[in-house]
């Protein structure tokens, strides 16, 4: 049971060459929920990445038919592999399982980690939209400054055609164009490629490990999805959000994060509340004792904030921290706000795909999420921002939509960068424990 991700992962290094396991089928969730044009969940594993012992490749079905499938394809075991659900979630799909007659199992890190050899530190959540991004590109700046030769792994996102993106690697914009990145995917490698850091991505991360290990001195497994580590850490750095405290302890399998991290960074301090933020540390106290916990800000800035001053504007934020992150505001809606900008709601103007997103997440309330799983919703967010009545659009998404959507109201970009509390803490709590 999988979403496009962590699913294939489990399935090439635990599953494609073991004797034991019959493969007979993929479930797939959220990515057809949030854009049914997709056709992610219409596909094939396809031969070449399914191995030797699947030469028709393994079918993906929609997660709807997941008791259908328990029982017309006699199956034993299902196997549960996608990230950032409740731990109610979690029981009530294997409740599912259960009462269709066959096991549930999740697979731990030691069966689905990869050894590299050279040193990775893991960047990773207890949620998505924690703040885990901001700390990656800040990993990455200071490691450039050291003179590392640093190559950044990021977690799967296989929206497009498998076969060829079994092993991405992206060093320009340009290479994001020519691989028809999604603007999820835009979101995540085009801050690295600003900072001169190449970006390797696919379906198949043996092969992308051992692509990456040609040219990096460091890896930086930049995570998704509250998702556990692809590899081995040598460092486990994990990201702990205090607008949300008590879901560091309540979401698979960010929990788990948190129990194996070596390192927790509580970020937003500079705007989450001082209750938060102690039950925050309260709550990895309980779980994980001898972490080292360290304080950071995540500083908010915009262009030409003059401008945005008292103007009716539209808040566009990042698409997977409001949907599946559960999130209802951003970096662009905490500035709007404090900037005194009056915040439009795009629901009225919604349709398509947009609009069955706001059905399916009720809690977004006046912001537009940054969806774009297929060409057909990236043009339908377009048809939205373009038809909503405001003086300019607040862009709180790290991919500039600019460069290739038909956007034409005036948009101003929110940065959101990580400032350690204590300057120098975070800096010192990880290179001098791995010496680089």
């Amino acid at each position: 049971m999988g979403a496009a991700g962590r699913d294939f992962h489990n399935f090439n290094v635990f599953f494609r060459d073991n004797p034991r396991y019959e493969v007979v089928a993929f479930t797939v969730a959220q990515i057809s929920e949030l854009d049914s044009s997709a056709g992610i969940e219409r596909r094939t594993y396809p031969p070449d990445l399914a191995g030797e012992r699947y030469p028709r490749g393994i079918g993906i079905h929609p997660e709807e038919m997941l008791e259908e499938l328990i029982e017309s394809l006699d199956v034993d075991d299902v196997f549960f592999s996608y990230s950032d659900v409740s731990h109610e979630h979690v029981m009530h799909e294997a409740s599912r399982v259960l009462a269709a007659g066959a096991s549930f199992t999740l697979l731990g890190p030691e069966d689905t980690m990869i050894v590299s050899e050279k040193p990775v530190i893991s960047v990773c959540a207890a949620r998505t939209g924690s703040g885990k991004s901001p700390v990656s590109r800040w990993l990455v700046s200071r490691l450039k400054e050291r003179g590392r030769r640093t190559v950044v792994i990021r977690h799967p996102m296989p929206y497009g055609v498998l076969e060829k993106q079994r092993v991405q690697r992206f060093e320009t914009f340009e290479d994001l164009d020519r691989n028809d990145c999604t603007i999820e995917e835009r979101e995540d490698y085009e801050p690295h490629i600003e900072r001169g850091a190449v970006v390797y991505a696919g379906v198949d991360y043996e092969a992308v490990l051992e692509e990456a290990e040609k040219e990096a001195e460091v890896i930086v497994w930049d995570g998704g999805n509250n998702d556990l580590p692809f590899y081995h850490p040598a460092l486990h750095i994990v990201v702990v959000d205090p607008h949300r405290a008590g879901h560091e302890l309540s979401y698979h399998p960010g929990e788990t994060n948190v129990r194996m991290a070596d390192i927790i960074v509580v970020s937003k301090v500079n705007t989450a509340t001082a209750e938060g933020i102690e039950k925050v540390e309260e709550n990895v106290r309980s779980v994980n004792p001898e972490a080292r916990m360290i304080r950071a800000a995540i500083a908010i800035t915009a262009e030409d904030e003059a401008e945005i001053r008292g103007k009716r504007v539209l808040v566009v934020e990042d698409g997977p921290t409001l949907t599946h992150g559960g999130m209802s505001y951003g970096a662009a809606t905490i500035k709007a706000r404090e900037l005194g900008a009056e915040i439009v709601d795009p629901r009225p103007y919604a349709s398509g795909s947009i609009k069955e997103i706001y059905a399916l997440y009720p809690h977004l309330g006046e912001v537009l999420p940054a969806v774009g799983y297929s060409e057909h919703q990236m043009k339908e967010l377009s048809e939205v921002i373009n038809g909503v009545p405001c003086d300019l659009v607040l862009l709180g998404t790290p991919t500039d939509i600019r460069r290739y959507l038909d956007v034409e109201r005036p948009i101003k970009r929110v940065r959101y960068e990580l400032e350690e509390a204590v300057p120098g803490e975070l800096e010192a709590a990880i290179f001098d424990r791995l010496k680089i």
